[in-house]
């Protein structure tokens, strides 16, 4: 084992970690990958002699970081146009997740404060000691066990009782892609639950639903709007994938327009639909699984 007389490869191997911290905290892999590299010019410059936990000395400067950026992302999102999703991170399917933090409940952690998001990730996700948390934080611990049972309590609905099965997943999927791709309106109205919700993030850069389509009926009929469009019934699948935890694709559609899709499904249903077409969030995608990334389609 590398000690801290070695401070490159021990941030090294911490690397991996911290880039996923900061991802959960912020909702972007880009700027996640910038404060992990910051944290690494600060770490140039500690005393390694003092620091007990390089581990824990890095998580604490990470979080501090994203918390300072969460101030200024909280402004973006207020003016971004239309959905904002968080940037896809998929895997492929035969990858274990790293932890259970969907895409759904990533959404629901917008909803959090910065401390009790940080609170709750730091201490129910990456399991870290609430003393360390409240290290973290500035915070004494009962203050933090309380930030986190707020957390928890608000995020609570967006967990689901009974994670769908990987193969159930990859199936129900698979049939929403073909369905999709040949404009078959009565397969996707089977997969559909009754208080389905559509989201659909371009960032005002390709065409995508301004807000939320929620309910079967209103569903169904866009998808039949969609399908009279014949052009669009000529998508390409780039890579199955899970995305943040929920199964869904990578495809690139006519136009050159590039998404990802994720479904959240709970009882065989489909509850959930998220499209990300933003470019600006898929060029990552596009460099590991193809695709022109970057190319927006014509409104």
């Amino acid at each position: 084992m590398p000690t801290i007389d070695d401070p490159t490869l021990v941030f090294e191997q911490e690397r991996t970690r911290l880039v996923r911290l900061a991802y959960r905290m912020l909702g972007s892999l880009g700027e996640a990958e910038d404060v992990v590299q910051d944290a690494w010019l600060r770490w140039r410059h500690v005393d390694h002699a003092g620091v007990a936990s390089a581990g824990a000395f890095l998580s604490r400067t990470v979080t501090r970081l994203c918390l300072d950026l969460m101030k200024s992302a909280r402004v973006r999102r207020e003016t971004y146009v239309g959905t904002w999703l968080p940037e896809p991170v998929a895997m492929v399917p035969d990858e274990a997740p790293a932890d259970d933090l969907t895409l759904t409940l990533m959404l629901a952690l917008e909803r959090l404060s910065p401390l009790e998001r940080a609170a709750f990730i730091l201490h129910d996700v990456f399991a870290i000691p609430l003393d360390e948390v409240a290290a973290t934080l500035r915070r004494e611990p009962p203050a933090v066990r309380q930030l986190a049972a707020r957390a928890r309590k608000h995020v609570q609905s967006a967990r689901p009782r009974f994670p769908v099965e990987r193969e159930e997943g990859a199936r129900i999927a698979k049939a929403f892609f073909e369905a999709s791709a040949t404009g078959d309106v009565a397969a996707l109205r089977s997969m559909l639950a009754d208080a389905v919700v559509v989201h659909s993030d371009g960032g005002g850069k390709v065409l995508a639903f301004p807000r939320p389509i929620v309910g079967i009926d209103k569903v169904t009929r866009m998808f039949e709007g969609v399908a009279r469009k014949s052009w669009i019934q000529h998508a390409q699948k780039l890579q199955d994938l899970w995305i943040d935890g929920l199964p869904g694709y990578f495809s690139l559609e006519p136009g050159g327009t590039l998404q990802t899709v994720a479904l959240d499904i709970e009882g065989g249903l489909i509850v959930g639909i998220y499209f990300t077409r933003n470019p600006d969030k898929l060029q990552r995608m596009a460099k590991l699984f193809g695709g022109p990334a970057g190319a927006p389609t014509p409104h």
